[in-house]
Formats: C-alpha cells, structure tokens, sequence
C-alpha cells in the first residue's frame, strides 16, 4: 500500500500493477491526481476507486493485484470505477494447492502471551462465565426467554462470577426433515452452545411434538442431565406458566456451582477467535481486516486458533488460501464448499454477486470478488490448517475456516457454535452487534465513522490511514485488547448489552 498524497487528493495505491486508484476522501470532478498522472472525470466518492488507465470493454480490473471485475463498458483515465462500469465475469484460479504454504514461526511455550481464563473440569478454557437457555424450536422461544428474563441483575447479585442468564432462541426446529443436511446442520449448533466453554449451565427447553426433538440430541451426542446441563418440554409441564417455574428452579440450582469459578493465569493457545466482518466499506481490506489479520497471526503463533468463515465472502479469493493449504486435501476442501455454494446459490435463482450489499456499495465495493479480496485479509498470513462445516467443532490450532453464509448472525453462530470464546468484528458502515457468550470486539475501518460512534467501537483502525499506523503495530493492539476481553474487561458491545438477540442458526434446506 502506498502512501496518501501530501499534497493533493488523497489516494491509495494498493499494487503497482493495479489499473484503478482507491480515493481516500471525496475528490472533486476536474481533479488532477499527483503522482497517477490523471485527472478525475467526475466526483468521486471516499473510498472509491479512480481509473489509472484506459481499460477496455472486456478488460480486467485489478485491485489488491488481484481481479475484482470486468470493464462493462470503455473506462477512460480518471473515471470513476463502480458499479455502472465495472461488472462480473468468469476467470481461471489457480489454486495452486501449497505453493505458498511455510513453517509458522511459533512463540516457545514459556514465552507465550498470558490472559485471565475460566478453567473448566475437562481443562477446556472460558472466557466468560454464562447460564445458557437454548430453545430447540421456535414454540420455546418464548418460555426460554422468560426463563432468562426472571434473572435481572439485583437477582444474580449474589452470584459475582455469574456474567448472566441468557436465553438462546431461533425460528427454526420445525417444519423441516428430521435428516440430511439441515437437521444435522441444526442439531451440531445446538451442540456446540450446550458444550461451549463459555456455558457453566444449560437448560434445553422444547416443546415436546417438535421435529427437533431433544431425544435425538442427547442420543446423537451421548447428553445426560446432571449439574451443568438439564432438558426439559413445556408439554410434559402442563404448560407456560409451570415450564417457566420448572426452568427457574433449575436454573437457580445450577447457579451456586456455576459461580464456583476463578480467573487464572492461562496460555493464549487456549483463545480461539472468530473472525468476522459486516457493514465493510473500501476501507476494510485497508486498515481493519489487515489489522485484524496481523493479530490473528499474532494468536496462531502463540499457540491459538483463528476462524474465517463466510464462504461466500471469499467467492474470488479462494485461490489466496488453498495457495496457503499445507496439502492439497485440506485445500480441495474449501474449494468444495465454494463449488457447493455455486450449487448452492443457482438453485435457490440466485448468484454469488448478490453480495455487496447496498451499504457495501455505497461504501465503494464493487463486486463480491473485491469485497473477498478484503475480507480474505482477516486471515492473516498462516497456513490454512483446516477447513470445516458449519458448527462443525473445530480440533486443529491454528488458522482454519468454516462454512457459513455471509449473514454475520449465522456465520457467528456458526463458529461460536465451533468453540470461537471470543469475536473481533470489522466493519466500515458502523454495525452493532454482540454475540453472547463469547464478547465481542469491534474494529472500525475509517476514522470518521469511528469518531461517529466511539460508543460502539473498540478500536479506531482507521489510524492506519488518518495517523499513519503501521499495520502490524495496529494488529498488536488488537491482539493486545483480546487478550484483556478475554480476561474479563468487558467490550463496548457488552457495556450497552449487546448479544441476547444475535444467534441465528443456520437454516438450510425446505421449511415444509
């Protein structure tokens, strides 16, 4: 990445051998651009991108190096790049399995980064000490959030340790086949919520009639009740008033043991991190994903693990990573959940372009292939150790991915469903979001949305552009504020309550 101008427009050169130019504030119509040698034909946006050179209809355009798109029309120099210009098309990848694969350069264990972990029994390591009601249909919902509801901060007063009672409710688990690839889909999420780290207790509440039967977890995954885990239906109860009162008790049961914990001094080898991105603009393959792409080098290297997810936002950019598979079966995998999504998404009448949002292109991404190529940079720069279906629990260190839509609810459902006990979040526009039980850490991409909602954001990355920090430095900081979430401090999500509303499973197949 060059630097912006000094004195003139503010521009961002990302690769020499790029034909367009990414504005880095609004740039007035008549323009002359230093250092490019063009003049800007009309006004061009911040965050957008400015032609360099002429590129023909037919012609590839290149951002990152890489191809975001295809001239739609003839382009002059100057021009403004977007979407009535610049359109999808069709191009090889060369997957090129391993070829840029290396040794990671691991921090010696006695020298690894520390936080203030929550040691469960069987040595797997919380973040956060949480009560979790989880409905498995959406004719529970309403009790499990009663349930949570009657524990109001004055009544878990008594219970310190205890970060709070949460109910996790969906609109699925009926109306769908009880095999194949969305019930299995359903029953691994609501798996990795009942055995999440950050759960010291579980409630599983259902109706009774439903196609998602709880017997069919408990059977699927070996469950019994004892302190830390109960299931229970509104039906066998008699009703929402006595199902409600039962769920109290049980939890109010679990509460003493649950608040029988203590921080501890633990490796950083025990975080594993979801790494996500939502409301991006042209910024956020510049300064927030980068970043946060630098601190999940950071945590593999110390011994922990990083999840990328939402495949269809790396539609374009696969290549990158199966270049980074060190072999090719875990690199054939990913490039199977894109030809499934490809599948996927021309059944359903629909095609991987439908993303950017409008958000996106307002904030100057183009095509999906651009916003791939920036969300591709969360990543980091690691080996790609493994590749996993949704909710699929992720077993490998290191840097892996998983299957998920581009929907930042699901996708983060997903791979909290994994076993991620910690979320960092970019996003340009200015998402809101939390996701209990593991916190969340918001990255904002520019400096003046930041300023904008300080309220919301954890870190300002667009200091990378406004002040001038250096990328890895800004990634240190990052994985330096993990580190004290991860230890209790809360996120600025947390402190405005964020995260009761958030886990969205995945649904896949018909609702019948």
């Amino acid at each position: 990445m060059s630097p912006v101008s000094a004195d003139g427009p503010r521009v961002i050169r990302l690769n020499p051998s790029d034909n367009v130019i990414v504005a880095a504030s609004k740039i007035a119509a008549g323009t002359a651009v230093p250092g490019e040698g063009v003049t800007t034909t009309g006004d061009i946006p911040s965050g957008h991108k400015i032609a360099t050179r002429p590129v023909a209809r037919g012609e590839e355009i290149r951002k990152y190096g890489q191809i975001i798109g295809f001239a739609a029309v003839d382009i002059a120099p100057g021009d403004h790049v977007h979407t009535q210009n610049c359109v999808m098309g069709d191009f090889a990848r060369d997957y090129a399995f391993g070829a840029e694969a290396k040794p990671t350069a691991f921090v010696p264990e006695a020298e690894r980064a520390t936080f203030q972990g929550i040691v469960r029994h069987d040595g797997r390591v919380a973040t956060r000490n949480y009560i979790a009601i989880v409905s498995t249909v959406n004719c529970s919902a309403t009790v499990a959030r009663m349930i949570a509801a009657h524990f109001t901060t004055e009544r878990l007063a008594a219970f310190p340790n205890v970060d709070g009672v949460s109910a996790f409710v969906h609109g699925t688990g009926c109306g769908l086949a009880d095999a194949g690839e969305g019930f299995e889909t359903l029953q691994r999420t609501m798996w990795g919520y009942v055995r999440h780290a950050n759960c010291a207790g579980v409630v599983l509440v259902g109706l009774g009639c439903e196609v998602n039967q709880i017997r069919f977890l408990m059977e699927a995954y070996d469950l019994h009740d004892d302190r830390r885990f109960q299931h229970m239906t509104i039906q066998e109860w008699g009703g929402t008033r006595k199902a409600v009162e039962e769920g109290i008790r049980r939890v109010e049961a679990m509460l003493p043991t649950a608040n029988a914990v203590t921080r501890e001094t633990v490796s950083a080898e025990h975080l594993c991190l979801a790494l996500q991105c939502g409301g991006s603009d042209a910024y956020s393959g510049i300064t927030a994903n980068p970043a946060l792409g630098a601190a999940a080098d950071l945590l593999v290297r110390h011994g922990g693990t990083a999840i990328l997810a939402e495949t269809p936002e790396i539609y374009g950019a696969e290549h990158l990573l199966t270049r980074r598979a060190p072999d090719r079966a875990v690199g054939e995998k990913l490039v199977e959940r894109i030809r499934w999504w490809e599948d996927y998404t021309a059944r359903n009448g629909g095609d991987m372009n439908n993303n950017p949002s409008p958000g996106n292109k307002a904030g100057g991404l183009t095509t999906i292939l651009e916003k791939s190529l920036g969300a591709a940079a969360k990543g980091g720069t690691t080996d790609l150790v493994g590749v996993y279906k949704y909710a699929e629990p992720v077993t490998a260190k290191g840097f892996v991915f998983m299957d998920s839509p581009g929907y930042d609810p699901a996708s983060i459902t997903g791979e909290v469903a994994s076993g991620a006990n910690i979320v960092c979040f970019t996003t340009g526009r200015g998402s809101v979001f939390g996701f209990k039980p593991a916190p969340s850490v918001k990255l904002a991409t520019n400096t003046a949305m930041y300023e904008r909602m300080a309220e919301d954001m954890d870190i300002n990355c667009g200091e990378i552009l406004s002040h001038g920090v250096g990328v890895q430095d800004m990634g240190r900081r990052i994985f330096d504020r993990l580190l004290a979430v991860a230890s209790g401090e809360k996120s600025k999500s947390e402190e405005l309550g964020f995260g009761d509303n958030e886990f969205t499973p995945w649904v896949i197949g018909a609702t019948m």
